[in-house]
């Protein structure tokens, strides 16, 4: 095979990877969205999740969109990258980011139960930490100096290795690598605390390990075709979102099938709904204690 033959091979791959790991991804963020509908509540679900999901995927949107029209921030690219001045960032990563916010959006929604004509939960936790909160102002505030930074001490030379807009740009990524890190942190403690799985819906993280496969794996075909492997640091988002969701998929596998369960929620496969009664002690939840103790 040709050497021609050999690279056009390689695209292909390289295509098919990155829209089956788009698909992948965007549908492991159906089945937490329908098993909330199909129990009416969101407990099991910590309200951190959907809300550091909604402020990272706007980071990465913002990213990806820029990098791929933002004929500035892609010429600053080229010159920091002489060997491979083409992004590694592809069509199917920006598909990916709008559809998945809107969807982040949809389940962060579902702790109002009233927007879904739910009954209000016993118990149900609608407020973020304090941490995740902190998280959020520090990204936003990281954001804003880098802007500033770029008007007090940028350079409009678009090799300068001063403050340019593409830092802006990659500030983004790091606020999305960051929450991407925490945003597990607290539903891995809760699952741990509570000894169960229920209401965490462990298809969401087999799909979520498949596109983290495939997005590593289209990731280095692309790297490997620029005969450069900056194309890996160069898009420090992609590189460090898959392996970051790959290591907690890991611990959230391990809960469900090896620590925990699988256990199944009274009704689950029969059609009954799985929301308590206002009389029922939710067996997510420790014992509450009785008033007065």
């Amino acid at each position: 095979m040709s050497t021609s033959q050999s690279e056009i091979l390689l695209r292909a791959v390289s295509r098919l990877c990155g829209w089956l790991y788009f698909t992948a991804w965007s549908l492991s963020f159906y089945p937490q969205i329908l098993l909330n509908i199909r129990r009416h509540t969101t407990q099991g679900l910590t309200p951190d999740f959907p809300l550091l999901n909604v402020v990272g995927f706007s980071c990465y949107t913002i990213n990806t969109a820029v990098f791929l029209y933002s004929p500035v921030v892609r010429a600053q690219y080229a010159a920091r990258h002489p060997v491979s001045p083409e992004p590694t960032v592809r069509l199917n990563d920006l598909a990916f980011g709008v559809h998945a916010l809107v969807l982040c959006f949809v389940v962060y929604s579902q702790f109002w139960p009233r927007l879904w004509g739910w009954k209000e939960g016993v118990g149900v936790r609608r407020h973020v930490n304090r941490v995740s909160l902190g998280l959020v102002w520090s990204g936003v505030l990281a954001i804003v100096a880098a802007v500033i930074a770029v008007f007090a001490y940028g350079n409009a030379d678009v090799d300068s290795r001063g403050w340019t807009w593409i830092d802006v740009i990659y500030v983004f990524s790091y606020v999305k690598l960051l929450l991407t890190v925490m945003k597990y942190v607290p539903q891995c403690v809760a699952n741990f605390k509570r000894k169960s799985t229920i209401g965490w819906s462990i298809q969401q993280q087999l799909l979520d390990f498949s596109g983290g496969i495939l997005s590593l794996v289209q990731l280095v075909i692309d790297s490997a075709l620029q005969a450069d492997w900056s194309g890996l640091t160069g898009n420090p988002i992609k590189f460090g979102l898959a392996n970051i969701s790959l290591a907690f998929d890991i611990v959230f596998i391990l809960q469900h099938f090896v620590l925990y369960g699988p256990v199944e929620e009274r009704g689950e496969g029969t059609g009954e709904t799985s929301r308590l009664s206002d009389n029922e002690v939710d067996p997510l939840l420790p014992e509450r204690r009785h008033e007065g103790d």
